[in-house]
């Protein structure tokens, strides 16, 4: 990591996930007039309309991935991550590729499952918290950090937007 940047701490990491989910979840709303909050309803599975639960289950984890993806590819971090002043950069601050975005979207994929979600998110503050270079696990399976963006060297804030 370049010298003087600033690793983002727990608190701005989570407040953005927040304003992530909260933002894709009302567009999904509208998009849908409501209908994907089927997808958090398990009675549906029994039922005859279960086909229906799965649309919606499958077009919760797509607009998810996609929308962590695109963002990542175009900014350099997500919306959330952008009002917290917060970029995501690989180990050696350089910019992160197309495949370690992918990797990125899929493991933001355990925050839509309702319980596990408090108990991973808790999970992820705790090592986040313990190590000194502030990664939670998926951020050491991609090989990415989390950074204050005004802290990089203006040669690696090229890519941020």
């Amino acid at each position: 990591m370049p010298e003087g940047t600033i690793l983002a701490g727990a608190g701005r990491r989570g407040g953005a996930l927040v304003i992530d989910m909260t933002l894709l979840l009302a567009i999904l709303a509208i998009a849908t007039r409501g209908r994907i909050f089927n997808a958090w309803n398990i009675r549906l599975i029994p039922s005859f309309d279960v086909h229906y639960w799965i649309a919606m289950v499958l077009i919760l984890c797509v607009s998810t991935w996609l929308y962590f993806r695109a963002t990542g590819i175009v900014f350099s971090r997500s919306l959330g991550q952008r009002m917290f002043s917060i970029a995501i950069v690989a180990e050696d601050g350089s910019e992160m590729t197309s495949d370690m975005w992918d990797r990125r979207s899929l493991g933001k994929l355990l925050f839509l499952i309702p319980l596990f979600n408090l108990y991973h998110a808790a999970y992820e503050i705790q090592r986040i918290r313990q190590r000194h270079t502030h990664q939670s696990n998926l951020d050491r399976r991609v090989g990415s950090i989390v950074v204050i963006s005004n802290s990089l060297p203006p040669a690696l804030r090229r890519h941020l937007r």
